[in-house]
C-alpha cells in the first residue's frame, strides 16, 4: 500500500466520525473470481499459511510490558530471519516461513504510549506522561490501568488523545505492509485491533471480551475506527460498510470468544434487543470468519457443552482476560454452540449470522509467534524469559513442584495458561492480497494449533470412486462446495456426499484420526456428533462409537521422546450420515489429530530434569480445525 492507498478526503473522514444510523441491508458476497495480481493461478488451489493477529510495540500494552519490536520486525521473523525477543535473545521460525501475516496493533492510542516515552515528542510534556514515564515519575501502574480503563468504557484521556499522532503511527504500518508484500512469494495486509470489552465486574477488573482484527483487502483508510470513537461492534460494522462504499473492503475477525461472557455469539445485539434480519446480515457481510484458537486459548466448544466429545477440553483458558477472575463458560463463548445458534436463527429471523469460517493466529505481543510447542517463548518478554516465569518448572529455591507454596495468585497466573500459538490456513488459487483475502471472505480457511496440517473438505454428490481419481480436486471443485460453502441438501435418503482429507506437517507428529463434527438444532437445543472417518493405519471406526482403535502411540513426558504407532502422514475419507435426516438443516466441520506429544511446559520441565507442573496437561494432541460446510 502506497501512501496514495491511503485514502483521505471528506467522505472518509466523515466515516472515520460519523456513523449510519441504520446501515444499509447487504447480502453476503459471493465468491470473487481470482486476481492474479501477475502471479499464476491454481484453480485447485494452494494452502497458505499465516498469522493475522501479531501485535508490537505500537499497542499499548506490548509497550508497557517493555516490548520495542516494530512491524518491520514483524515481517522480517514471518519470512524467516531472526530477531530479538525483547527477554534479551534470538528467536527465529521453526521451519519455511509463513506464507502471510497481518500486523494488528491494538486502534486504541496506537503508538500512544511509546510517544509519550520519547524525548522532545509533545506527548512527553502531558501530565499523563509525567506521571508514568517523567524522572519523577509515580503512580505508572495506575496511569497504565486507567490507559485500559479507557478502553472498556470509551472515554478517551483527553491529553494523550492525540489523533494525528495515532494516524502517523497508522500510515507507518500501513507502509511497512507495502514495503513487505512480495505477490507470488509473502503477501502483506493492513491490519489493527478492535479492543471491545463490556464490563462485568469492575471491583475484579473483568470484563467480557469482544475484539476483533480489522484486515484491509488492498487499500486501508487515513483513520481507523477504535473504542474511543465507540465501544460498540456494531459501529465498526457500520463503520466499515462505509469504507466499502467508498472502495475500501475490509473483514474484521472475533477472537477469543471463549472469554467474552457469552456476548461474541449472543442472541441479543449490543443494547440488548433481540437479533433481526438486518442485524444478522451486517454482521456476517463484515465477520465471516472466527478465530478457533489462539495463545489465549481454544474457542471450538468447551466440555460442558460436548460432554462425548473426548477431546472437547483442549487448551482451556479459564480466565477472563487481564484479570484473574475465572470466566464464565455460555453457548455464546464457542464456535460449536453458536453454529447450532446460527441455524436456529435462520429458522427465527430468515438469516444465520453465526455461518462462520475457522481460522487460527497466535495473538503475540512480541511481533513473532511461537508455533512449536518444543520452542515455545510466550506471549510478553516476562514470560517468555525463562521457564520459571511461565512456571513450567518448579519456583525459584523449590526442587519440586511438592515443596513449592501453592499461593491463590500462582494458580491465576496466566503465563502457564497461554498456548503455543495458532495458525491460520487459507486455501487460495496464488499467494497475493486478493486471492488470499477472497479466501478469507468466502470461508475457504483452516486454523491449526501451531502445525502445517493440510486439511481439505468438500460435500456435494460423488461417487466414492472419485477417491482414486487423479483429478479429485476438479471433480470436487466441479460437483461439490468446499469448507466454508453452502449446499442444498440432495433430496435422496442417503444425504450429501462428504470428502474429508488431511496431510501432516513433516516436521510435527504423525496423525492420529480424522473426524467429521456435525451440529444443529433440533427441539430448541443444540446437537452435535463427533465421528471418526478415518483412522492411522487403516484401521477402520468402531461402527457403534464412531471411533478409531488405539494406534499405540506414546509419549515419554520424561524426556518427551514418542512412539508413533500406526501414525499416518495422511487420512482421506469418503463419507455420509449415518444418521442424515432428509430435511435437517446441519454444520459439518473437519477436525484432524496428531498422535499426542508434549505440551510446551512439559518440553521446559524435561529440559530443566524436573516433573512437569502437575497443574498443567502435561501432553496433548495437535489438531486442525476446517471451516464447516452448511446443509441447507
Amino acid at each position: 500500500m502506497t501512501k496514495r492507498a491511503l485514502l483521505t478526503g471528506a467522505a472518509i473522514l466523515l466515516a472515520a466520525c460519523g456513523i449510519p444510523e441504520k446501515p444499509a441491508q447487504i447480502e453476503e458476497k459471493p465468491a470473487a473470481a481470482a486476481v492474479s495480481e501477475g502471479v499464476a493461478l491454481n484453480p485447485t488451489r494452494n494452502a497458505y499459511f499465516g498469522d493475522v493477529h501479531v501485535h508490537t510495540g505500537n499497542s499499548f500494552d506490548a509497550y508497557v510490558f517493555g516490548v520495542r519490536r516494530t512491524p518491520e520486525d514483524a515481517y522480517r521473523f514471518a519470512k524467516g530471519e531472526q530477531i530479538q525477543h525483547d527477554a534479551g535473545y534470538q528467536i527465529q521460525l521453526e521451519g519455511p516461513p509463513l506464507d502471510f501475516l497481518a500486523v494488528t496493533d491494538h486502534s486504541e492510542y496506537l503508538g500512544i504510549v511509546p510517544a509519550m516515552n520519547t524525548e522532545g515528542h509533545p506527548l512527553a510534556q502531558t501530565q499523563t506522561a509525567k506521571t508514568a514515564f517523567g524522572p519523577n515519575a509515580q503512580d505508572a501502574a495506575e496511569v497504565f490501568q486507567q490507559i485500559g480503563t479507557s478502553f472498556v468504557t470509551g472515554q478517551p484521556i483527553t491529553d494523550i488523545n492525540d489523533q494525528s499522532t495515532m494516524d502517523t503511527v497508522w500510515a507507518r504500518t500501513v507502509e511497512a505492509a507495502e514495503k513487505f508484500y512480495e505477490p507470488g512469494k509473502f503477501t502483506t495486509f493492513a491490519g489493527y485491533e478492535f479492543t471491545a470489552m463490556k464490563v462485568i465486574s469492575a471491583d475484579a477488573g473483568a470484563a467480557g471480551n469482544l475484539h476483533r482484527n480489522v484486515i484491509f483487502r488492498d487499500k486501508a483508510p487515513a483513520t481507523i475506527f477504535s473504542t474511543l470513537q465507540s465501544v460498540n461492534p456494531e459501529d465498526l460494522w457500520n463503520w466499515m460498510q462505509v469504507q466499502r462504499a467508498a472502495g475500501i473492503d475490509s473483514i474484521a475477525i472475533p477472537h477469543n470468544s471463549n472469554a467474552s461472557n457469552g456476548g461474541m455469539f449472543a442472541l441479543e445485539t449490543y443494547s440488548g434487543k433481540p437479533v433481526d434480519e438486518t442485524w444478522a446480515r451486517t454482521r456476517l457481510a463484515n465477520e465471516p470468519l472466527m478465530e478457533i484458537s489462539q495463545i489465549k486459548g481454544t474457542s471450538e466448544t468447551h466440555p460442558n457443552f460436548s460432554p462425548n466429545d473426548e477431546w472437547a477440553g483442549f487448551e482451556m483458558y479459564d480466565q477472563f482476560i487481564g484479570s484473574a477472575m475465572l470466566a464464565t463458560v455460555n453457548e455464546g463463548d464457542f464456535a460449536r454452540p453458536a453454529l447450532s445458534r446460527g441455524l436456529a436463527l435462520k429458522e427465527e429471523i430468515g438469516y444465520n449470522p453465526y455461518a462462520l469460517g475457522f481460522i487460527g493466529s497466535s495473538d503475540t505481543h512480541i511481533a513473532a509467534g511461537t508455533f512449536v510447542e518444543k520452542n515455545h517463548w510466550g506471549k510478553f518478554p516476562q514470560d517468555g524469559a525463562g521457564p520459571r516465569q511461565r512456571m513450567s518448572v518448579p519456583p525459584e529455591g523449590y526442587d519440586t513442584w511438592e515443596d513449592a507454596p501453592k499461593s491463590e495468585a500462582a494458580r491465576n497466573l496466566a503465563a502457564p495458561k497461554y498456548s503455543a500459538s495458532g495458525l491460520a490456513g487459507v486455501w487460495a488459487e496464488a499467494n497475493t492480497r486478493g486471492s488470499i483475502f477472497d479466501a478469507m471472505r468466502r470461508r475457504e480457511t483452516f486454523g491449526t494449533s501451531g502445525p502445517r496440517i493440510r486439511p481439505r473438505f468438500f460435500a456435494g454428490s460423488f461417487s466414492p470412486g472419485i477417491m482414486d481419481k487423479a483429478d479429485l480436486l476438479e471433480r470436487a471443485y466441479d460437483s461439490g462446495v468446499p469448507m466454508g460453502g453452502k449446499l442444498t441438501a440432495p433430496a435422496a435418503a442417503g444425504g450429501p456426499d462428504f470428502i474429508a482429507w488431511a496431510t501432516q506437517d513433516p516436521l510435527s507428529a504423525p496423525l492420529q484420526r480424522l473426524q467429521i463434527i456435525k451440529a444443529w438444532e433440533e427441539g430448541g437445543a443444540a446437537r452435535e456428533a463427533v465421528y471418526d472417518v478415518a483412522c492411522s493405519g487403516g484401521a477402520l471406526p468402531d461402527p457403534k462409537s464412531h471411533r478409531c482403535p488405539d494406534n499405540g502411540a506414546s509419549v515419554d513426558i520424561k524426556t518427551c521422546a514418542t512412539v508413533a504407532g500406526s501414525g499416518a502422514p495422511e487420512l482421506r475419507a469418503f463419507w455420509r450420515d449415518p444418521e442424515w435426516s432428509a430435511g435437517q438443516k446441519a454444520a459439518y466441520y473437519v477436525r484432524v489429530l496428531e498422535n499426542p506429544t508434549c505440551r510446551w511446559s512439559t518440553w521446559d520441565a524435561a529440559r530443566a530434569g524436573t516433573a512437569p507442573n502437575p497443574d498443567l496437561p502435561a501432553t496433548l494432541q495437535e489438531r486442525a480445525w476446517t471451516s464447516p460446510i452448511w446443509i441447507e
